[in-house]
């Protein structure tokens, strides 16, 4: 990946990926004290949950803001102009994770000491890790413009699918088994689709780490295993 030699443009790219490297840090923070607080029953962490996303939404905005009057004064090409508008479209996506993580920190407030399912509580910790797992490696792919790393995560994604669908199933029997179960077991289903939709996220990250080193857009389609919507559970199983 070529470099240009206009370091005052260096430096607004800088200031890009700086902003972009807080606002990851704060996405992960968010997404394991969500999932901590929703185990946990603790309201005080999921408050602080919720309130972080407010410095995810200025820092976004920033980074927009920032883009485009980069975009306005140096009027970069190719390489460059890439470098620009991929910061858009992964500070966009790393601010949506935030909105899951908050999502969640909510659902965990409105839960409070509820009963849940064991097996549940394990399967959205697992799906968590993983899921954390593909962000912390997606904003490295980004930071050190890694193409193969990105594209790791990329594959990787079908396996949170799978997981999610196998909770979904789950949680929809648990819901058949006792009508009092269907108000927790709502919430923890609104829970862990947010999780999947973070992976969701890191996917498009990683397509956005592509396109910033090589120009090119993914040519092939991205792995999908969410089978919920097919998902049936017999009466009485």
């Amino acid at each position: 990946m070529a470099e240009h030699i206009v370091s005052s443009y260096d430096n607004d790219l800088q200031g890009l990926r700086q902003r972009i490297s807080e606002m990851g840090g704060i996405a992960e923070k968010m997404l394991v004290d969500s999932i901590v607080a929703l185990i946990r029953h603790d309201k005080t962490l999921a408050q602080v949950v919720v309130a972080s996303d407010k410095r995810l939404d200025v820092l976004q905005r920033e980074v927009e803001e920032s883009a485009i009057l980069t975009i306005a004064r140096r009027q970069p090409l190719a390489v460059d102009l890439r470098e620009t508008i991929s910061a858009i479209r992964i500070s966009g996506d790393v601010e949506r994770i935030g909105d899951m993580a908050k999502n969640i920190g909510k659902r965990a407030l409105a839960i409070g000491d509820d009963f849940q399912p064991q097996k549940i509580v394990v399967g959205l910790q697992h799906m968590s890790d993983l899921v954390l797992g593909q962000l912390k490696d997606v904003l490295d792919a980004y930071a050190q413009k890694d193409t193969a790393k990105a594209l790791d995560v990329w594959k990787r994604d079908g396996a949170i699918d799978a997981l999610y669908t196998s909770l979904f199933r789950e949680l929809l029997t648990y819901m058949m088994e006792d009508p009092r179960n269907i108000s927790f077991c709502t919430h923890l289903l609104f829970c862990a689709k947010n999780i999947e939709r973070i992976g969701d996220h890191t996917t498009n990250i990683a397509e956005t780490v592509h396109y910033l080193v090589t120009g090119e857009t993914l040519a092939i389609d991205r792995p999908k295993n969410d089978r919920s919507i097919d998902a049936t559970v017999a009466p009485g199983a």
